[in-house]
């Protein structure tokens, strides 16, 4: 018997068999993305409300359901087939120029709206539908990196709950432990800063007298925080995080604390990235707070730095670096040995060179755009705060130690300078900080070399 031919004619039976099987793949992905397309058709030449709301709401049920490869085919409709019409804006420019006036302008606006977003208004006016395009926005925004061509469609949702989640819909609500346990659950969940370990570590961080926790609600996520703030009473400008997260310490009484300490900002829906709300918050917080307490005389934070550990090793890894010196760098060798934070001789030959480094990484280390490379740094400042100290090993935790080598900071937010602050940082880019902040800074000029 010719085993090798049987083995050849099996293989090749194998092989047409799975070619037909990725076809058939293939053609369902395309059927369904297809006929989710003609779905948004009708639904886009419909006219009557309720027949609109109830094919929604199909639409999007049956989106929900979609895999991977439906979903990005249905993503590269709304890219493709929903985007703009071009005849119809060569129509509205001849118009325009011809003549030149309100109705024109308006019919030129209304031509060069891409079609999709219409359609996610439309979609929008289905039960839940805020909440399921949201949810629609976060897996495209898992595709994006790979397919840069799907970014409208980003542009176009951004745009639309821009409008949609704007600071006259917010609703501002304090969490403690009487608010529901839905909600609670999703405090602990949504938690990005300082982990909440437990139902026990959540209690201690909103139940207590010298504990406050607000969070932003909308409309349309009733029972879903858009983004929250915790905060701790405190007597004076805190310098590590420990103590405010310490399972056994003594509550401060709130009409003796002269300090409220912002210690974690977190956004809870990743959908809703590039729509502003922390601005909002803080300001808002902050008016409530000293509302309620008087006599509260200083408003902080106690901010990571998220990127200051990789920008750090950048540095280091370069020849020449503005920032760090030769001395500075065989210094830093030691963060590169396991546990180094907890041997106190090398600590204290870090202190001088990581804040030096601190400072500058603050100061001077800027994006291509000419701001502060640290996103944290970029979002206190733009809302008018002034960088007012260096924290340094303030944050020994496993991720404190990996972002930032323990690295934290305060911002100080001094309500008659707020405005100030904030245009002198939109305009000119000017890191506003303290005179204790920019002293590091001083030595490191010194490191740049000179031509000649």
């Amino acid at each position: 018997m010719n085993t090798s031919f049987f083995g050849e004619l099996l293989q090749t039976i194998s092989d047409r068999g799975r070619a037909l099987l990725d076809r058939g793949r293939r053609s369902d992905t395309a059927a369904q993305s297809e006929n989710l397309v003609e779905l948004c058709e009708d639904l886009l030449s419909g006219r009557g409300e309720a027949s609109g709301v109830a094919r929604a709401r199909d639409i999007l049920s049956r989106y929900s359901e979609l895999t991977t490869g439906p979903r990005i085919a249905f993503f590269e409709a709304l890219a493709g087939r929903f985007g703009v019409q071009p005849e119809r804006v060569s129509e509205a420019i001849t118009a325009w120029q011809a003549t030149p006036n309100d109705g024109t302008a308006a019919r030129l606006h209304v031509a060069s709206e891409p079609r999709r977003q219409e359609l996610f208004r439309r979609l929008n006016l289905a039960p839940g539908g805020t909440a399921a395009l949201v949810r629609m926005r976060e897996q495209l925004m898992d595709v994006l990196p790979n397919r840069p061509d799907l970014q409208p469609v980003d542009e176009d949702f951004v745009h639309l709950f821009t409008s949609w989640f704007n600071r006259g819909f917010l609703v501002l609500r304090h969490i403690d432990w009487s608010t529901p346990a839905n909600i609670l659950e999703k405090i602990i969940r949504y938690e990005a800063v300082h982990e909440i370990s437990d139902w026990d570590d959540l209690r201690r961080r909103i139940d207590p007298q010298d504990r406050r926790c607000y969070a932003f609600f909308h409309p349309a996520l009733v029972d879903d925080p858009l983004i929250f703030v915790e905060v701790a009473l405190t007597r004076d400008i805190p310098e590590a995080i420990a103590p405010i997260l310490a399972t056994e310490r003594e509550p401060v009484e709130p009409e003796k604390a002269r300090t409220a300490v912002f210690y974690s900002i977190s956004n809870c829906q990743r959908g809703l990235a590039g729509v502003s709300f922390g601005n909002f918050l803080i300001k808002q917080v902050v008016e409530e707070i000293c509302r309620e307490l008087p006599k509260l005389s200083t408003l902080v934070t106690l901010s990571p730095a998220p990127t200051f550990a990789k920008w750090l090793k950048r540095e280091r890894a370069q020849e020449t670096s503005p920032a760090i010196n030769e001395a500075d760098r065989q210094a830093f060798a030691v963060l590169d040995e396991p546990g180094w934070w907890q041997d106190v001789d090398k600590l204290e030959e870090l202190r001088e060179p990581m804040m030096r480094a601190a400072a500058y990484y603050y100061l001077r280390a800027k994006t291509p755009r000419g701001m502060p490379v640290d996103p944290v740094a970029r979002f206190h400042l733009g809302n008018g705060a002034r960088l007012e100290r260096l924290d340094w090993l303030a944050d020994a935790s496993d991720k404190g130690i990996a972002q930032s080598y323990g690295l934290m900071v305060n911002y100080l937010y001094n309500v008659e300078h707020i405005e100030k602050n904030h245009e002198a940082f939109a305009e000119q880019r000017t890191v506003v900080a303290a005179s204790g902040v920019q002293r590091y800074l001083r030595p490191t000029l010194e490191l740049v070399p000179i031509a000649g």
